[in-house]
């Protein structure tokens, strides 16, 4: 019985996995954020006018990213103490006889819930990044035609 709740208990663990692997490209973002953010903090002390107005509302953009990847990392780590969660019923199960398969699938349930919540958080971060990545259209210099 045993090898069975090993099998039951692999695909919450290939989810773990998953997450991990989110996590891990959320931090690295982050990095990348952090020091743009130190970067804009030098700049924001060197500059003045309509300069200091776009570091400004670059600042606040990347404060915004940082919110929104901390939030989707804390929401992940939730969801993989909820994989971790269901994958310890499923063993407790086995091995005391209770009947808890409907806690382990709420427990389950709950893990993709907040899997899609960070999802989400992920989403609305790199729309963030790229509305700040946007080439104002003045640089463009769209009338000076095909060059």
């Amino acid at each position: 019985m045993i090898a069975h709740t090993i099998q039951l208990a692999l695909t919450p663990v290939f989810v773990l996995v998953a997450i991990g692997n989110i996590m891990n490209s959320l931090s690295s973002r982050l990095g990348r954020i952090v020091d743009r953010a130190r970067t804009l903090q030098k700049l924001h002390a060197e500059t003045t006018g309509a300069e200091h107005d776009m570091v400004v509302l670059e600042m606040r953009a990347v404060d915004e990213r940082i919110s929104l990847s901390t939030r989707a990392i804390r929401t992940l780590v939730s969801s993989g103490l909820s994989i971790g969660t269901t994958v310890v019923i499923l063993f407790l199960e086995e091995m005391l006889g209770y009947p808890l398969e409907q806690v382990a699938a709420v427990f389950f349930l709950i893990a993709v819930l907040l899997l899609m919540y960070a999802l989400v958080l992920f989403l609305r971060e790199t729309r963030v990044a790229a509305a700040t990545l946007r080439i104002p259209q003045e640089y463009l210099e769209m009338h000076r035609g095909e060059l």
